[in-house]
């Protein structure tokens, strides 16, 4: 399979085309996977990748590289220590795993991203509480092989990777605010993936921290706009109850829905299209499925890069790099 365009030739393509390249400018497809947990549904996203030739952004929960005994080591703002609304793992041996499959994904070409470590709502906390998570996000996988007793195994490049590859943050639930940016523009993070957007759209900069909206989409016999999140038309769907007898009936909605998005996109204005996805099966893989249907069909075109969030950061720094040129030295011929 041929794999989706490279950052490098992303980046040379868009530096080649005016500032308002319109569509001939490369379709970008971003497909993440909040909390990145189950090591099950790790060997299933890179088996999709492979299969289809797609990179993914995973936004990683900390809380996942703790197994329950040592829970207490992570004090969310203003809770208990231990506590965390999405659990920790469930043994030493499991962290092992999914330690591996961090590294190996990175080395296949995905990117690692945060996702802040209880997934609480932090739509009433402060910088410095923002802060407080990054920090226990950024301490827990710097010390996570040798927590799991597995020092020795630590890629050499582990420390550097977590110091200065983990560039992006996606808040859980969604819920941000302008305390949420100033602490990521302190932290040093490039990109926020938290806000909703009325549609496609490239991001905007805010002080150094590029804000990725996920898009409004139309899905369903009414066309009723939607967020392009697993979660969202999980709760359209089903009210957010799994409901696997009609399994077949969602994957068909949403591919729908995602395969409409991107065609919009494809044959107008090709902003980038987001697609977000959770590890959890929701409705028998109804979301997986249709995503993996919409990746095996479109990620092989050659104007087509199913990319990161961080590639996109650079592609939109290239394509302002180009803007800012024509500004000076009028369009290129």
């Amino acid at each position: 399979m041929r794999q989706s365009l490279t950052a490098a030739c992303l980046l040379a393509m868009i530096a080649t085309l005016p500032a308002h390249a319109g569509p001939k400018a490369p379709q970008m497809l971003v497909v993440s996977f909040d909390g990145a947990g189950e090591n099950r549904m790790w060997v299933k996203s890179r088996e999709m990748a492979k299969r289809t030739g797609a990179r993914f952004t995973y936004f990683l929960s900390c809380t996942n590289l703790i197994d329950r005994p040592r829970a207490d080591s992570y004090k969310a703002p203003g809770r208990k220590a231990g506590r965390s609304n999405v659990g920790f793992a469930p043994t030493t041996a499991d962290v092992r795993v999914r330690l591996d499959h961090i590294w190996n994904a990175r080395a296949e070409g995905h990117e690692i991203a945060s996702h802040g470590c209880g997934h609480f709502d932090g739509a009433d906390w402060t910088r410095e509480d923002w802060l407080t998570e990054m920090a226990s996000f950024d301490r827990v996988l710097k010390n996570a092989w040798k927590d799991a007793g597995i020092g020795d195994r630590e890629p050499a490049d582990w420390q550097d990777f977590v110091q200065h590859e983990i560039t992006g943050f996606r808040a859980p639930y969604l819920s941000t605010g302008p305390a949420l940016i100033e602490a990521e523009r302190k932290h040093g993070y490039r990109y926020d993936a938290s806000p909703v957007a009325r549609g496609p759209e490239w991001p905007d900069e805010d002080g150094g921290v590029y804000l990725f909206g996920l898009p409004l989409i139309p899905e369903g016999p009414s066309a009723r706009k939607i967020v392009a999140m697993d979660y969202n038309l999980f709760v359209r769907h089903s009210m957010a109850v799994d409901n696997p007898s009609r399994s077949a009936e969602f994957e068909d909605r949403a591919y729908k829905a995602f395969r409409a998005a991107f065609d919009r996109e494809y044959e107008g204005d090709r902003n980038p299209l987001q697609i977000g996805l959770h590890f959890p099966q929701m409705n028998d893989g109804a979301y997986w499925h249709a995503i993996d249907r919409l990746l095996g069909e479109v990620c092989q075109r050659e104007d087509v890069a199913c990319v990161t969030y961080a590639e996109v950061v650079k592609a939109s720094e290239a394509r302002q790099a180009k803007r800012d040129d024509e500004t000076t030295f009028g369009p290129s011929q």
